[in-house]
Order: structure tokens, then sequence, then C-alpha cells
């Protein structure tokens, strides 16, 4: 989830709120904030996690199964290879393979699932985030606000984090001072397991 907040956070340092833009004559008035800070603060930040980590799991524990009962098989194939029928031993084989095939798209597919898994929970709260601070902006004069990650200086009051969160029904006095440490992404881990075995080939019958 943090590498989509981030992607995100990168698009933000592209936006002006221009529509909030004062009159030539009046001074302009930049603040900053941090998405992936504001977004960590929220309950459904907490809500994201959990339902992603119940689909990880899923996806891992369907994969298992898979590479479980491919398992079985191959050995199965291998112990009886020297008894069976070349016909019945190449069909075998070409069950194997298939699994094996059917293993590793299972693995593509789940990679995909868990990034819409991923968007679809992740979009709508990025979407809300963007509307207070823009409703934020405007309340208070605010022509630019930019990402406090692309801010080499800038002074205290020019943070517009708490007012987010308050906009957000979030209370700041009780929220962390830091952003908290970027989650595991369960789609670089649980849903990445490793290649089906390479199939082994039994020796053929004298």
């Amino acid at each position: 989830m943090m590498n989509k907040i981030k992607t995100l956070v990168v698009a933000f340092l592209l936006i002006g709120f221009s529509s909030f833009a004062q009159t030539s004559n009046q001074p302009i008035k930049i603040g900053y904030t941090n998405v992936e800070y504001i977004l960590l603060q929220l309950p459904e930040s907490r809500q994201i996690e959990s339902e992603l980590k119940t689909h990880s799991t899923q996806l891992e524990n369907q994969l298992k199964t898979k590479y479980s009962e491919y398992e079985t098989k191959l050995a199965a194939l291998e112990k009886g290879a020297s008894t069976m029928d070349k016909v019945v031993r190449d069909d075998k084989e070409r069950e194997l393979m298939n699994m094996q095939n059917s293993i590793q798209e299972f693995q593509r597919n789940a990679q995909a699932s868990l990034q819409q898994k991923e968007k679809s929970l992740v979009d709508p709260v990025i979407n809300k985030i963007d509307q207070a601070i823009k409703d934020v902006a405007k309340e208070n004069g605010y022509t630019w606000v930019i990402s406090n990650q692309a801010l080499l200086s800038g002074p205290e009051d020019g943070d517009i984090s708490p007012l987010v969160l308050r906009k957000l029904g979030v209370d700041p006095s009780k929220v962390t001072e830091q952003p908290a440490p970027a989650a595991t992404n369960p789609a670089s881990t649980t849903t990445t397991p490793a290649k089906a075995p390479v199939k082994t080939t039994p020796a053929k019958k004298k």
C-alpha cells in the first residue's frame, strides 16, 4: 500500500491549487502537507491494511493448496515411474507440466488481484484527502499547497496537516508526530511465492 501512496504523493507535487489563487495585488500564500502522513492517521488506513492482509492470505492459501497437490503428484510419478507404461508416464508428465503452468499463472493473477484490491481501497481515501486539502486551502487563502517531501525549508505555520486532519474528523493532538514506518506490501511478500520446481523427468523404462 505504501508504494501506491508514494506514487500519489509524487502526483501531489504537480498540483497547484490555482482555483484558490488570489488576485495579482495580493501576496502568494504557500502551504505544505504530507499525504502519506495524513492517510496513516485515518481509521481507514488500518481497515485498508486489514483487508489487504485478509485478501493476501486467501490467495496465499489457494496457492499453497495448488503447490501441495503438484508436489504430491510429482512424488508419486518419481516413485512409480519405473513400473509405469510409457503412455501412462507421458500422460502424467504432461499433467504435471500443466499444473506447473497453472501455478505460475495463478501467481501472476494473484499479484494483479492484490494490486487491484489495493487500488479500490486506497483511491477513495486519497480522493477524500485531496478534497480536504482543497477545502483547507480555499478556507485559509492558500494559493499553493505542496508536499513537504519536496520542501527544503519553510515556516512551521505553513504546515496545513493539522487543519486537514481536523477537516477529516481527526484530532491532531492525538496523532503520531511523525509518519509511521511504511507497512510491508503484502503484494511483495505473501503473494509472490517461489516458482514451482522444475519438472523432474524420471528415468526411462528400459
